[in-house]
């Protein structure tokens, strides 16, 4: 899921200005924002408060099943659509991806009341760990199940920094080092020690990255 943290208020205030918007709908997401607690029922009402505090006038708000969800939201926008016109801007707590698609479905500016952080599992109940950064070369194969690119602080590919000292990382002291942890599993996987692994090739994570489903499954036919 992706995990967001609450943006500054005073930019949020600030981007509302910038345009002299007297009035605000918000949007927030029914999925990752939810979950991660900044972005569900209660954070948009939190946000609403603020608003009216500070002199906005809310016009209405919405929580959207999955804000990145692109024919949901319009479906969602368009419910609220007297509201929506009534608005002189929307704010949306979601990801990134949320606010661009809010964004696609209004007329009016749209500003994230939240930052995208990264991609998070989700070890228990309110803890995130992030483990993967999407690279589009993926060497978990090769590494038991750990990636080295984003659990190690310095993103080393190969081995262990110099900083290592008694199996402890460097920067996070209270955790293991990810290569030590990875050498550990491959051996009680019976699957040696770990092998030299090549650079990473960074091309394949292509920007903007884009997949059509639908288009596959067609057998190339749109």
């Amino acid at each position: 899921m992706i995990i967001t943290r609450p943006r500054d208020w005073a930019r949020i205030k600030q981007n509302l200005v910038d345009v002299d918007a007297k009035s605000v709908f918000i949007m927030g997401c029914g999925q990752c924002a939810t979950v991660a607690g900044t972005g569900g029922e209660k954070e948009v009402l939190q946000a609403k408060t603020k608003l009216e505090q500070d002199g906005f006038a809310v016009t209405g708000w919405a929580v959207g099943e999955v804000t990145c969800h692109s024919g949901g939201t319009s479906l969602e926008t368009r419910k609220h659509s007297g509201d929506l016109d009534a608005a002189d801007a929307v704010v949306v707590l979601s990801c990134g991806a949320g606010v661009q698609t809010v964004a696609d479905s209004v007329r009016q500016p749209v500003f994230p009341g939240l930052e995208s952080v990264f991609l998070g599992n989700v070890v228990r109940h309110g803890v995130f760990e992030e483990r993967c950064q999407m690279c589009g070369d993926c060497v978990l194969d090769k590494t038991a199940g750990i990636c080295p690119v984003t659990t190690c602080p310095k993103g080393l590919l190969n081995g262990p920094c110099g900083g290592m000292w008694d199996g402890k990382c460097e920067v996070l002291r209270d955790r293991d080092c990810t290569h030590v942890r990875i050498q550990r599993r491959l051996i009680e996987q019976g699957r040696g020690g770990a092998k030299l692994l090549p650079p990473k090739d960074y091309s394949k994570k292509l920007k903007p990255g884009s997949v059509n489903i639908r288009k596959s499954r067609k057998g190339g036919a749109e």
